[in-house]
């Protein structure tokens, strides 16, 4: 038999630590997107002196397990008496900080090189196209490479931000009460596996529902020139049904 009354309850829990999930995930995606534009800025350079920082961090974070880079951070930083004086002990203290730090500096790793493909995506036509036209380096950036590797990037990235979604849940072994923080709380008092997380699964499937609908609303709108047209019948038939439909308007009146 299903126990309706303990589901609706698990999920009311669930759902009061929601907050805490999102906020993980909104701040550990944004600043991690910050970081990753530096990155990527540098990837690119010609100077060796930039560039090669950016793979060896790109190379590190993406190449190393989340879970360990985690564990680094908020066992291995508070032993060095220098990180615990420092201005930055306000936010590696708690483990929500270091968990908004762990997963930011995961995701600026994959964003950097998800940004560099779509700036490799860029035809160098429309590069020499408005150079030619006299556009300054700003305004090429704005009006020809921005809009295109948006473009470009916004399918891998909503895989990154996904991922993302689901990895804030390791955030709950360093004692951050997150979703999957408060079902493991729940599963040590009743010993009900399976009812917990079928609750926090369903959870982050709706959230990631979400994620990819906005997502993909946001790639429709930047890609109208790829939404599909009428076919020729239809185009030359479109006409004659304006004018009917008009015509039946006026006898109407």
């Amino acid at each position: 038999m299903i126990d309706f009354p303990f589901l609706l309850d698990t999920l009311l829990k669930l759902l009061a630590a929601l907050p805490t999930t999102l906020t993980l995930f909104g701040s550990s995606l944004s600043l991690g997107l910050l970081l990753s534009l530096g990155i990527v800025s540098m990837r690119v350079s010609r100077s060796p002196l930039l560039s090669t920082p950016a793979r060896c961090y790109i190379w590190i974070f993406r190449g190393t397990p989340l879970i360990i880079q985690m564990y680094l951070i908020y066992y291995g930083l508070g032993q060095f008496s220098l990180i615990r004086h420092s201005v930055a002990w306000g936010v590696l203290r708690s483990p929500y900080g270091c968990a908004v730090v762990s997963l930011a500096l995961c995701t600026a790793g994959y964003t950097a090189e998800i940004i560099r493909g779509g700036l490799l995506s860029v035809p160098h036509g429309q590069i020499e196209a408005g150079l030619a036209c006299g556009m300054s380096r700003w305004a090429l950036l704005r009006r020809i490479i921005a809009p295109i590797t948006l473009r470009q990037m916004l399918p891998a990235y909503s895989t990154e931000a996904i991922l993302m979604l689901k990895a804030t849940a390791l955030a709950s072994l360093i004692t951050v009460w997150d979703v999957t923080g408060v079902a493991q709380q729940i599963i040590q008092r009743t010993y009900r596996v399976v009812e917990v997380f079928i609750c926090a699964a369903l959870i982050y499937l709706v959230i990631n529902y979400l994620i990819v609908r906005a997502i993909g609303w946001l790639e429709h709108r930047l890609t109208p020139h790829l939404r599909e047209r009428p076919s020729d019948g239809e185009a030359a038939t479109a006409p004659l049904d304006a004018i009917n439909h008009s015509n039946i308007q006026r006898g109407s009146v």
